[in-house]
């Protein structure tokens, strides 16, 4: 069934009430995609018979400048913003500040069910969910298949980032990775330090100047040498300093590496390049996937968590027709649809189950273990300081040391504490 058939005949329980005449337009900020949100826009406002009309206003690309644009006019109280996409790490902030209209108690059950744990903690701030999961990406470990029989590796067991870096090495390849000042990096480092048993933040409620940073830890020392190995091992690849995810994508894509970390959208890029006749076809053939590696040989990765949450805004004068409007489009039906118009895994699981999802993502299974296993970025609501910070002492990679967790730590600190800026 085409996506828009899908939407069309699924829609129906969505909304309730009958049309007439003033009905209220709900405008929805949402993150650049493909135009799935505009079409789950359209079609929950013709589902709801009237009772309310949702229109659509696209935030920059970059999640920073997404989370500049809504706080500047959330604070000035700005009663135009009635729905907004939220990247998940940035929930905290705007829920400590208030502007996020409380989600009825009656809705905090059903909008967390069946939803992959990691994105219920994500959008929880202080013990209550503030948002709605709508999405939830992750990030998987792509391989050669060829490569990896080749270097010995059993990839239908976990591997280790060892494993893989010796691997690597051996066949005289690279390791994928994102390297540059960027979120990407923040992304890299939190995963190394949850799938070593820590956390980058201990007391992630707590106000600036109290905040306990755990990257001077075992777990924090564990992910530099991680970067340490990979650079020292000369398996980092070409320009890893300045690469993001795409580039990333490019040059696995491009047999510059093969193996690599990476969201799930690799695989469309691959697959249509194939069929595009840009990309050799039996290349695709060999791409392989499994779940983030470890870092401590036995222990389940903590792989990254990603996504996009649906909030109210608390200056919405129509907070009652929107949170009718978010159970529409966090919807079972609207999160397949998505996923199958879009590509962005959802968050509730029981949308891997979908047959067409199964057809056009084989590595369905694989992408929910992962987003069961994933960890959120840290929780506060001083995320873009401690992100920032992050990424300023964690690059370049080649110069990560173990000295660099202390370091960043310390940084970190002096910038929450007031006594230095980022």
């Amino acid at each position: 069934m085409s996506v828009g058939l899908l939407l069309a005949s699924t829609l129906g329980a969505c909304g309730s009430g009958s049309a007439s005449t003033g009905t209220p337009t709900l405008n929805w900020y949402i993150n650049p995609d493909n135009g799935g949100q505009a079409t789950i826009a359209a079609a929950c406002s013709e589902a709801s018979n009237g009772a309310y009309t949702i229109e659509t206003s696209i935030l920059p690309s970059q999640a920073a400048a997404q989370r500049e644009q809504l706080m500047r006019r959330l604070a000035g109280n700005d009663t135009s913003i009635d729905l907004m996409s939220l990247d998940p790490v940035f929930v905290p902030e705007t829920s400590e500040a208030g502007f996020l209209a409380e989600i009825p108690a009656d809705l905090q059950q059903r909008l967390s069910d069946g939803v992959v744990d990691g994105a219920v903690q994500a959008a929880t701030w202080k013990g209550r969910l503030v948002a709605a999961p709508f999405w939830a990406n992750t990030q998987l470990l792509w391989y050669r298949k060829s490569v990896a029989q080749a270097a010995g590796l059993d990839m239908t067991k976990p591997v280790t980032w060892q494993q893989l870096i010796d691997a690597a090495k051996a066949q005289d390849t690279a390791i994928g990775v994102q390297g540059t000042r960027a979120e990407s990096m923040t992304v890299w480092v939190n995963a190394l330090i949850a799938s070593a048993g820590g956390e980058v933040i201990e007391n992630p409620e707590a106000k600036g100047p109290d905040i306990r940073l755990g990257l001077d830890s075992d777990a924090g020392r564990a992910a530099a040498q991680v970067m340490e190995q990979i650079t020292a091992a000369g398996v980092a690849g070409p320009g890893i300093d300045n690469r993001d995810e795409s580039a990333t994508a490019n040059l696995f894509q491009q047999d510059g590496a093969d193996f690599m970390v990476n969201w799930p959208f690799v695989y469309a890029q691959a697959k249509s390049a194939a069929e595009g006749g840009t990309m050799d076809a039996a290349v695709f053939e060999d791409y392989g996937w499994t779940t983030y590696p470890e870092v401590v040989a036995g222990t389940p990765s903590a792989p990254p968590l990603g996504g996009i949450d649906i909030g109210v805004s608390a200056f919405s004068e129509h907070r009652a027709e929107a949170f009718e409007a978010v159970q529409c489009i966090v919807s079972q039906e609207n999160q397949a649809a998505y996923m199958l118009s879009d590509g962005n895994p959802a968050a509730l699981t029981a949308v891997y189950d979908d047959p067409a999802v199964q057809a056009d993502f084989p590595m369905a299974e694989t992408i929910r273990q992962s987003l069961e296993q994933a960890a959120p970025r840290p929780q506060t609501a001083y995320y873009n300081e401690v992100s920032q910070g992050i990424q300023d002492r964690w690059q370049p990679v080649s110069e990560v040391t173990g000295s660099t967790p202390a370091a960043s730590g310390e940084f970190i600190g002096q910038v929450l504490r007031g006594e230095k800026l980022l």
